[in-house]
């Protein structure tokens, strides 16, 4: 138990070379005695041999050998994994310097655990807004009912024999969106989720996010998420979730016919659903998708 064991971290970076110095500072700032070495994968961009370092906690660099995009990258990063454990970090988000170790104890006190997540704080702007979830184990109805944003995959944290058989990243998702949130499924499939209820990793929103308004690929990945989990569907408050960000998503994209017909599977899934809202207001023009976004994320949530 005085052993702590080794950690690989994947990083897949894109052209940020100034938010990736602020995470792998992070990384390295970590309040943990285990060995540490960091994976950064430069996924369709040139990679900077200047980041290669032969520290106390290396740093190499590897350029993304599989499908481009994010999903690619985390598993060109998994595949050079040879660690007792393997985390991510995205190249815009931030570990707090007890992040890993708060995370191995709590795996350390669960041998049977296969996976670790933790809280966020997200920051828009100037505002900073902490997402938790009140629960310290998440299951697969959990993450059917919702998306559970605070399990973002910059807290993700595995076992990685685990990781390896539940299945690396799913690089068939469209624009690599939602890809966190199968894997989650399919580890509590497996296992219920071990999780850290503290704002262990400080997550960056907005403009910087490669994903942020690119509705018709929002619009696919949730698609293919409801086609790949059937639990989804048949969790009235999940499916309702689900439709309801289609119909808004629609919405934005100008697509009407659309976001009426999602709007009415998600009054028919839960009447309660806010989304179902959120879309009819965008459709008669009361008020715009990115404003409503915009709105949301100064608090730390989203559509």
């Amino acid at each position: 138990m005085t052993i702590w064991p080794s950690v690989d971290v994947v990083v897949p970076t894109r052209d940020r070379p100034e938010l990736l110095t602020r995470t792998i500072d992070g990384i390295l700032e970590q309040d943990y005695e285990g060995p540490i070495r960091i994976l950064v994968v430069y996924d369709q961009a040139e990679p900077d041999p200047s980041r290669e370092s032969d520290d106390e906690r290396p740093v190499t660099v590897h350029c993304n050998v599989r499908t481009p995009g994010l999903a690619g990258a985390r598993n060109t990063g998994i595949l050079e994994c040879d660690a007792d454990l393997v985390a991510f970090c995205d190249d815009d988000d931030v570990w707090v310097p007890n992040k890993l170790r708060d995370q191995v104890t709590a795996l350390r006190h669960h041998a049977e655990a296969e996976m670790v997540t933790c809280a966020i704080e997200v920051q828009y702007a100037d505002r900073r807004s902490i997402r938790l979830a009140g629960c310290d184990l998440v299951t697969i109805d959990d993450l059917a009912r919702s998306r559970m944003a605070m399990l973002h995959s910059s807290g993700f944290l595995f076992r990685r024999t685990a990781l390896i058989e539940t299945g690396m990243v799913a690089e068939d998702a469209p624009g690599s969106q939602n890809e966190d949130w199968d894997l989650l499924i399919r580890a509590a499939r497996r296992h219920p989720i071990l999780h850290v209820d503290e704002p262990l990793v400080r997550v960056l929103w907005g403009r910087s996010s490669f994903y942020a308004y690119e509705y018709a690929t929002k619009i696919s990945s949730l698609r293919w998420m409801m086609a790949r989990h059937p639990e989804i569907k048949g969790c009235p408050p999940g499916a309702a979730r689900v439709y309801g960000q289609l119909a808004c998503w629609s919405a934005a994209a100008g697509n009407r016919s659309d976001a009426w017909k999602w709007t009415r599977e998600t009054v028919r899934a839960n009447w309660r659903e806010p989304r179902a809202a959120i879309a009819l207001a965008a459709l008669t023009g009361a008020v715009r998708i990115e404003r409503v976004l915009s709105a949301l994320h100064k608090h730390g949530h989203g559509i």
